[in-house]
Protein backbone atom coordinates (compact mmCIF):
# COMPACT_ATOMS: atom_id res chain seq x y z
CA UNK A 1 0.00 0.00 0.00
CA UNK A 2 1.47 3.23 -1.12
CA UNK A 3 2.40 5.93 1.78
CA UNK A 4 0.38 8.63 2.61
CA UNK A 5 3.14 11.01 1.33
CA UNK A 6 3.25 9.39 -1.99
CA UNK A 7 -0.58 9.93 -2.47
CA UNK A 8 -0.55 13.57 -1.56
CA UNK A 9 1.86 14.14 -3.67
CA UNK A 10 0.24 12.65 -6.58
CA UNK A 11 -2.98 14.62 -6.03
CA UNK A 12 -0.60 17.29 -6.16
CA UNK A 13 0.74 16.33 -9.56
CA UNK A 14 -2.98 16.09 -10.38
CA UNK A 15 -3.71 19.12 -9.16
CA UNK A 16 -0.96 20.82 -10.80
CA UNK A 17 -2.30 19.71 -14.30
CA UNK A 18 -5.36 20.23 -13.81
CA UNK A 19 -4.22 23.99 -12.77
CA UNK A 20 -2.46 23.93 -16.07
CA UNK A 21 -6.09 23.13 -18.06
CA UNK A 22 -4.89 19.15 -18.61
CA UNK A 23 -7.41 17.09 -20.75
CA UNK A 24 -9.02 13.68 -19.68
CA UNK A 25 -6.89 13.46 -16.57
CA UNK A 26 -6.35 9.74 -15.11
CA UNK A 27 -5.07 7.92 -12.32
CA UNK A 28 -4.34 4.44 -12.64
CA UNK A 29 -3.67 2.21 -9.48
CA UNK A 30 -1.40 -0.44 -10.97
CA UNK A 31 -1.38 -4.45 -9.80
CA UNK A 32 1.64 -4.52 -7.65
CA UNK A 33 1.82 -8.13 -8.68
CA UNK A 34 1.88 -7.35 -12.71
CA UNK A 35 4.51 -3.94 -12.02
CA UNK A 36 7.39 -3.71 -9.03
CA UNK A 37 7.86 -0.10 -11.16
CA UNK A 38 5.93 2.15 -9.21
CA UNK A 39 2.29 2.35 -7.88
CA UNK A 40 0.26 4.58 -10.11
CA UNK A 41 0.50 6.41 -13.58
CA UNK A 42 -0.58 9.65 -13.86
CA UNK A 43 -1.84 10.43 -17.39
CA UNK A 44 -3.23 13.75 -19.18
CA UNK A 45 -2.88 15.49 -22.41
CA UNK A 46 -2.64 19.04 -23.62
CA UNK A 47 -3.75 20.46 -26.91
CA UNK A 48 -0.16 21.30 -28.19
CA UNK A 49 3.07 21.00 -27.12
CA UNK A 50 3.61 24.38 -25.33
CA UNK A 51 1.21 23.85 -22.86
CA UNK A 52 2.34 19.78 -22.21
CA UNK A 53 5.70 21.91 -21.26
CA UNK A 54 3.47 23.97 -19.44
CA UNK A 55 2.09 21.35 -17.56
CA UNK A 56 4.89 19.65 -17.13
CA UNK A 57 6.23 22.84 -15.65
CA UNK A 58 3.71 23.16 -13.44
CA UNK A 59 3.89 19.92 -11.27
CA UNK A 60 7.65 20.06 -11.05
CA UNK A 61 7.94 23.18 -9.78
CA UNK A 62 4.83 22.49 -7.48
CA UNK A 63 5.96 19.43 -5.87
CA UNK A 64 9.81 21.02 -5.32
CA UNK A 65 7.84 23.86 -3.33
CA UNK A 66 5.42 22.20 -1.68
CA UNK A 67 7.57 18.52 -0.69
CA UNK A 68 10.96 19.40 -1.83
CA UNK A 69 10.82 16.44 -4.54
CA UNK A 70 12.49 16.45 -7.33
CA UNK A 71 11.56 14.01 -10.39
CA UNK A 72 14.24 11.50 -10.64
CA UNK A 73 13.88 11.51 -14.42
CA UNK A 74 12.25 13.81 -16.99
CA UNK A 75 11.78 12.17 -20.35
CA UNK A 76 10.61 13.89 -23.64
CA UNK A 77 10.29 17.40 -22.73
CA UNK A 78 12.28 18.86 -25.92
CA UNK A 79 9.87 17.17 -28.62
CA UNK A 80 6.64 17.48 -26.02
CA UNK A 81 4.43 15.02 -27.31
CA UNK A 82 4.96 12.49 -24.42
CA UNK A 83 6.86 13.61 -21.41
CA UNK A 84 6.97 11.25 -18.92
CA UNK A 85 8.02 12.56 -14.99
CA UNK A 86 9.78 9.80 -12.90
CA UNK A 87 8.43 10.04 -9.40
CA UNK A 88 9.11 6.62 -8.38
CA UNK A 89 5.84 5.99 -6.61
CA UNK A 90 4.12 7.29 -9.41
CA UNK A 91 4.98 8.69 -12.80
CA UNK A 92 3.47 11.40 -14.85
CA UNK A 93 2.25 10.47 -18.50
CA UNK A 94 1.45 13.92 -20.34
CA UNK A 95 0.55 13.52 -23.72
CA UNK A 96 -0.15 15.09 -26.89
CA UNK A 97 -3.76 13.88 -27.67
CA UNK A 98 -2.54 12.04 -30.66
CA UNK A 99 -0.17 10.45 -28.99
CA UNK A 100 -2.34 9.37 -26.17
CA UNK A 101 -4.61 7.84 -28.73
CA UNK A 102 -1.57 6.05 -30.38
CA UNK A 103 -0.51 4.58 -27.53
CA UNK A 104 -3.01 4.01 -25.19
CA UNK A 105 -1.55 3.28 -21.64
CA UNK A 106 -4.54 2.77 -20.47
CA UNK A 107 -5.41 -0.31 -22.93
CA UNK A 108 -2.21 -2.07 -22.31
CA UNK A 109 -3.04 -1.68 -18.67
CA UNK A 110 -5.96 -3.99 -18.26
CA UNK A 111 -5.23 -5.27 -14.56
CA UNK A 112 -5.19 -1.60 -13.26
CA UNK A 113 -7.53 0.55 -11.81
CA UNK A 114 -8.96 3.69 -12.65
CA UNK A 115 -9.23 6.24 -9.22
CA UNK A 116 -10.79 9.55 -9.25
CA UNK A 117 -8.74 11.88 -7.82
CA UNK A 118 -11.62 12.53 -5.04
CA UNK A 119 -11.67 8.91 -4.35
CA UNK A 120 -7.97 9.43 -3.93
CA UNK A 121 -8.63 12.73 -1.42
CA UNK A 122 -10.65 10.64 0.39
CA UNK A 123 -8.42 7.70 0.87
CA UNK A 124 -5.45 10.42 1.82
CA UNK A 125 -8.18 12.24 4.53
CA UNK A 126 -9.48 8.60 6.01
CA UNK A 127 -5.70 7.48 6.41
CA UNK A 128 -4.75 10.66 8.15
CA UNK A 129 -7.62 10.86 10.50
CA UNK A 130 -6.98 6.93 10.89
CA UNK A 131 -3.04 7.69 11.89
CA UNK A 132 -4.05 10.94 14.23
CA UNK A 133 -6.15 8.72 15.96
CA UNK A 134 -3.96 6.23 16.68
CA UNK A 135 -1.69 8.88 18.36
CA UNK A 136 -4.71 10.27 20.59
CA UNK A 137 -5.59 6.71 21.58
CA UNK A 138 -5.34 6.15 25.45
CA UNK A 139 -2.86 3.78 26.68
CA UNK A 140 -3.38 -0.21 27.01
CA UNK A 141 -5.49 -1.01 30.15
CA UNK A 142 -3.05 -2.41 32.72
CA UNK A 143 -3.66 -6.10 34.52
CA UNK A 144 -5.27 -5.90 37.82
CA UNK A 145 -2.34 -7.78 39.33
CA UNK A 146 0.71 -5.15 37.62
CA UNK A 147 -1.84 -2.30 39.05
CA UNK A 148 -1.42 -3.64 42.21
CA UNK A 149 2.09 -3.85 42.24
CA UNK A 150 2.76 -0.28 40.95
CA UNK A 151 0.35 1.03 44.36
CA UNK A 152 2.25 -0.95 46.90
CA UNK A 153 5.64 0.31 45.36
CA UNK A 154 4.20 3.77 44.90
CA UNK A 155 2.85 3.41 48.84
CA UNK A 156 6.40 2.07 49.53
CA UNK A 157 8.48 5.22 47.95
CA UNK A 158 7.04 8.69 49.65
CA UNK A 159 8.66 6.93 52.66
CA UNK A 160 11.95 6.81 51.19
CA UNK A 161 12.12 9.73 49.10
CA UNK A 162 10.81 11.44 53.04
CA UNK A 163 14.35 9.61 54.87
CA UNK A 164 16.54 10.91 51.39
CA UNK A 165 15.29 14.58 52.24
CA UNK A 166 16.46 14.12 55.79
CA UNK A 167 19.69 12.80 54.92
CA UNK A 168 20.08 15.14 52.47
CA UNK A 169 19.16 18.09 54.88
CA UNK A 170 21.74 17.23 57.68
CA UNK A 171 24.34 16.53 54.96
CA UNK A 172 24.89 20.43 55.11
CA UNK A 173 24.84 21.11 58.47
CA UNK A 174 28.05 18.99 59.12
CA UNK A 175 29.86 20.52 56.43
CA UNK A 176 29.29 24.53 57.09
CA UNK A 177 29.78 22.84 60.93
CA UNK A 178 33.76 21.86 59.04
CA UNK A 179 33.73 24.89 57.52
CA UNK A 180 32.85 27.42 60.05
CA UNK A 181 35.05 25.29 63.14
CA UNK A 182 37.93 27.48 64.54
CA UNK A 183 41.36 26.54 63.13
CA UNK A 184 44.27 25.68 65.13
CA UNK A 185 47.43 27.70 65.54
CA UNK A 186 50.18 26.24 65.88
CA UNK A 187 52.44 28.10 68.73
CA UNK A 188 55.95 28.07 68.53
Amino acid sequence: MPSIESNQLLLAAAAASEDKKAEDIRILALDPAESGLTDYFLICNGTNERQNIAIADEIELRLKREFGVYPNSVEGRRQAEWILMDYVDFIVHIFSAEKRAFYGLERLRKSATTISVDDLNAEVSSRIAETRAKKRAPAKKVPAKVAAKKTAVRAVSPKKTAAKKNVAKKAPAKSLARKTAPKKIAKK
